[in-house]
C-alpha cells in the first residue's frame, strides 16, 4: 500500500479482509522508541483493521521519539511534560483524522493499541473523547490524570472496551500504576479485562497471545 504524506510519519498495513471502509487501529509506541516499533506485531493481529503506526513528533537527543518529554527531580522524581502531552493529543487527534481521509477508513471504528508512553495517551483519547474510540489495547502504562477529564458523563463511556496489561516486575512503571488505572476504569465502570504478566516494561508472549485472544472474541468489523 502507498503511504500518504500526512502530518505524523507513519506505517500502514492494510487489511487482509478487504472492505470498503475498513476499522481503523492506531499503535502509540512509548518514549524513546519509534513507529516501527509496534507495528512489527501488527501482520498477527485483526486481518479486519487497516492498522497504522504513528512516529510521535519531538526527536530525542539521545534517539527515538517522544509524545512528550520526562524530567527528573533532584530526588529522581520523574515529571511529565503535561502541555506537550496534551498538544500531543491534539496532533493525534488531527492525524486519525488525516488517515480516515486519505486511507478511507471508518470514522465511527477506530481503535487505539499503546504502549507505556502510548498507552498513557490512549487512555487520554478514550477518555477525553469517548465518541471516537471504541476498543483500547492499553500496554504497560497508566491513567494520567493531568490530561483526562476531571467529570465524565458514564453514559458516554459505556461502548468503551479494554485489554490492559502489566509486568509485576516492571521497572519503568510500576505496575501499581497499572493497577490504580483499572480502579478508575472499573469506577467509571468501563468494560476491561486487566492482566498481570511475570515480566518486565514489554510484551511477552503470554500477553501478546492473550490480547490476540481478547481481539478475535470481539467484532472490530
Amino acid at each position: 500500500m502507498t503511504k500518504a504524506n500526512l502530518s505524523l510519519v507513519h506505517e500502514v498495513l492494510e487489511p487482509k479482509n478487504r472492505s470498503e471502509k475498513p476499522p481503523l487501529l492506531l499503535m502509540l509506541h512509548g518514549f524513546g522508541s519509534h513507529e516501527q516499533d509496534l507495528f512489527s506485531m501488527a501482520p498477527m493481529l485483526n486481518e479486519d483493521c487497516l492498522i497504522v503506526s504513528a512516529r510521535a513528533p519531538l526527536t530525542l537527543p539521545w534517539g527515538g521519539f517522544a509524545w512528550y518529554e520526562i524530567n527528573f527531580d533532584n530526588m529522581g522524581g520523574k515529571m511529565s511534560n503535561i502541555p506537550q502531552a496534551k498538544e500531543s493529543l491534539v496532533i493525534i487527534l488531527k492525524f486519525i483524522d488525516e488517515v480516515h481521509e486519505a486511507y478511507g477508513t471508518d470514522p465511527t471504528k477506530t481503535h487505539l493499541f499503546g504502549f507505556s508512553q502510548g498507552c498513557i495517551l490512549s487512555y487520554a483519547l478514550a477518555l477525553s473523547h469517548p465518541e471516537k474510540f471504541q476498543k483500547i489495547f492499553a500496554l504497560s502504562g497508566y491513567i494520567l490524570k493531568d490530561i483526562i477529564p476531571e467529570k465524565f458523563k458514564a453514559s458516554e463511556l459505556t461502548h468503551l472496551d479494554v485489554f490492559a496489561s502489566h509486568g509485576t516486575q516492571d521497572e519503568v512503571l510500576p505496575v501499581e500504576l497499572a493497577r490504580n488505572a483499572v480502579k478508575i476504569l472499573e469506577k467509571l465502570k468501563v468494560s476491561h479485562q486487566y492482566k498481570e504478566y511475570l515480566m518486565g516494561h514489554g510484551i511477552n508472549q503470554q500477553c501478546f497471545n492473550d490480547l490476540q485472544k481478547w481481539m478475535r472474541e470481539r467484532r472490530f468489523v
